[in-house]
């Protein structure tokens, strides 16, 4: 099926309405830019004041156009817009811009302008972009609707592009183009998104999912308006093999605002933002160079690559520098095996290096046909998935006829890095070979390229998400530790042993049935935070330790909160482990239920070693989450400590997955902290569980 979008991104038929012969007003840039780059679609011009513009025949008002038409432009005040839409919508325009601001950003009566115009959007399903928007290109049929003056000073491509620029700013949207445009990019589409009164990020880059002219896609976000729909497109692109690069804007936590569960203060909007991101397989940047960089880099997307990264060098230093820079960013600089390493040696002196990095020293200038054959060897490697040389630009142009020819010949990813104006740079490019001027600037788009390559290969959530979902639980109405550790040990956590109790005697009781030491906490759904409340004793050895803690807990509980209902104490055996963990799930307003595995106990949110995912999450996930914890050692026998029971744990988190996931709308935030993890095979226990309600 045609996407609702195509006339607005790619219209046959485009009318201005306020348009200007003035090539520096908005009303005339786009009209100026249409008839200045060839856009073949017809054009209409639209004011009352003129004639012709620019060389085309102006019509004094939108009934007047003798065709009908795709997409109309209003170049007008934001008070006449709703107005012009729906005379637009009466002549069965299928698509509308909007120029102008003056709406949602700007106060009360900007709000209530966009107000009206979005109420009239619903009723009619037009399709309107922006408003507050700089419009948009179309590269490769030339459809200009945009007044960016970006397009007068940045070279214009000469062929058709696969990239397409989708950005929350006018500005930022400008800004990368005019760098890309630099490095030699071709670009598909140039969209920005405006205010999204109607038409939201998500639902352009759905758009561009299945646009067949777009391969790669940059962004700029500062928020998004509909999450699962953004998921579900960046799935898209990751099942059509589309690389999509984005720029999250914005540093601030969710965890300067009033919280109810550790997890709210460990879960910060960026955090999660960047596990989707990561899950999606989507590249993260930070910058709009590294953004056109990447474009650039994408290029070269189909060429075999992956995370293990053989370096080559005429000096050990610069070796040594990018082993620690791209070891740094997540890639692997691995031993080459000996064979290979003999390969290598055999043009390479004893004082230099072979293991990997390979320092080939000076000497390849007296032996120029030996980097063909050490290129060969290393691009048929099974050990390595990328090559990255080093080489002054002096070298570089005597090794450039032999870099081309291997890869011409195989599908590895060479990369070159020059800091000496090499004469050959653009035969490398063109002959498959992209070359960086800078090393920061190579590390900085090769690593999340390469580790892009790595996940593309498999990514296992998009698997996971393909699973059908568990069913909707049932939940009881005011969920205490007790019934929601029930509830979660039904998805497969298991809870320590335990038992409630009303009385200071059936306290007693139940402790000595349980065994001594005991932990003896209040028991109350309106008590979050049972500590705060004064509501835990620790370590009780016997009977009358019981009961002198239950009267304490009682009265501490009840002048810690008035109005609590307390339903009585709960009575668990003392239990012992390895480590403590926090499970926490929380829902965020974008991406929905989210994870988030770490440190458990009463240092979780002073250390924040914490790993985030969106969810589902099952078993396999679960253990790179751990992996990810700069804590994980304590599970791993760290010092020769006992080894804990991953797969347990594990098995903990995928069923927390779905339990959390079963409650659907009745819950905002799940949490067990902490998650004791016992020993190899002996499992392990939730020590204490809450629920939160969402706020009504």
């Amino acid at each position: 099926m045609t996407h609702r979008l195509e006339p607005l991104l790619n219209p046959q038929s485009i009318a201005v309405i306020g348009a200007s012969n003035n090539a520096a007003r908005i009303g005339g840039m786009p009209l100026a830019h249409l008839t200045k780059f060839g856009y073949r679609g017809a054009i209409y011009p639209v004011n009352p004041k003129y004639e012709e513009v620019f060389g085309l025949k102006c019509w004094a008002d939108i009934e007047s156009v003798p065709a009908p038409l795709d997409l109309v432009v209003l170049a007008i005040g934001a008070a006449d817009v709703t107005p012009m839409l729906k005379r637009c919508h009466a002549l069965g325009v299928r698509a509308v811009i909007v120029y102008a601001a003056g709406f949602a950003e700007a106060g009360a009566d900007g709000a209530a302008l966009q107000a009206e115009l979005e109420a009239f959007v619903n009723n009619t399903g037009m399709v309107v972009a922006g408003p507050n928007a700089m419009g948009f290109a179309n590269l490769n049929t030339q459809a200009h609707t945009n007044f960016a003056s970006v397009f007068n000073t940045a070279p214009m491509q000469a062929g058709k592009g696969s990239v397409s620029l989708l950005t929350q700013s006018g500005n930022v949207c400008a800004a990368v183009y005019a760098i890309a445009r630099r490095l030699g990019v071709d670009f598909s589409h140039f969209i920005n998104t405006g205010n999204e009164a109607c038409v939201d990020f998500a639902e352009y880059l759905e758009y561009l999912a299945q646009d067949e002219a777009t391969d790669v896609a940059i962004g700029y976000i500062e928020e998004l308006r509909n999450g699962p729909r953004f998921v579900q497109a960046a799935a898209e692109f990751a099942r059509q093999d589309k690389l999509l690069i984005l720029y999250k804007a914005g540093e601030t936590e969710k965890g300067s605002e009033a919280v109810r569960s550790h997890t709210s203060a460990l879960a910060g909007d960026q955090q999660i933002y960047q596990a989707a991101f990561k899950q999606l397989n989507i590249i993260q940047s930070h910058d709009f160079a590294q953004m056109a960089q990447l474009a650039h880099l994408a290029g070269y997307r189909q060429r075999s690559a992956g995370k293990r990264v053989a370096i080559i060098t005429i000096s050990g230093a610069l070796g040594a520098i990018l082993a620690d820079k791209f070891i740094g960013q997540g890639l692997e600089v691995p031993t080459l095996p000996q064979t290979l390493q003999d390969t290598l040696r055999a043009g390479i002196p004893d004082y230099g290096m072979v293991s990997n990095p390979v320092d080939v020293t000076g000497n390849v200038v007296n032996d120029p046909g030996f980097v063909r054959t050490a290129m060969e060897a290393l691009a048929v490697s099974d050990a390595i998935d990328a090559i990255v040389v080093y080489a002054p630009g002096y070298l570089l142009d005597r090794m450039a006829d032999d870099l081309c020819a291997v890869v011409a010949k195989h599908p590895r990813l060479i990369v070159a890095i020059d800091t000496g104006a090499a004469k050959s740079r653009e035969q490398l490019r063109t002959g498959g070979v992209p070359v960086f001027e800078d090393i920061g600037v190579a590390v900085s788009a090769l690593s999340p390229f390469l580790n892009w390559q790595e996940q593309r290969k498999h990514n296992p959530w998009l698997s996971v998400r393909q699973q059908p979902a568990p069913a909707r639980a049932a939940l009881v109405e005011r969920s205490d530790e007790y019934t929601t550790k029930k509830y979660l040990a039904a998805y497969g956590v298991q809870p320590v042993a335990e038992a409630v109790a009303t009385t200071a005697a059936e306290a007693a009781s139940v402790a000595e049935q349980l065994g001594f030491p005991v932990v003896l906490k209040i028991l109350s759904a309106d008590i979050a935070h049972k500590t705060e409340a004064g509501g835990v004793r620790l370590r009780l050895m016997s009977a009358d330790d019981v009961r002198t803690a239950f009267d304490e807990v009682m009265a501490s509980a009840r002048r810690y909160a008035p109005t609590a209902q307390i339903d009585g104490v709960l009575l668990q055996k003392m239990e012992s482990g390895v480590a403590e963990l926090i499970l926490g799930a929380t829902r965020d307003p974008v991406f929905g239920m989210t994870l988030t595995v770490g440190l458990g106990g009463v240092l979780t949110e002073l250390y924040k070693d914490v790993s985030h995912r969106v969810l589902p999450v099952d078993q396999a996930m679960a253990r790179t989450m751990l992996g990810e914890l700069k804590t994980f050692p304590l599970l791993d026998g760290y010092r020769g400590k006992p080894l804990g029971d991953v797969q347990a744990t594990c098995r903990a988190i995928a069923g927390f997955s779905n339990a959390v996931l079963a409650l659907q709308e009745q819950a905002d935030e799940v949490e067990i902290n902490p998650l004791l993890v016992k020993e190899t095979g002996l499992g392990v226990r939730m020590l204490d569980a809450l629920v939160m309600a969402p706020l009504k």
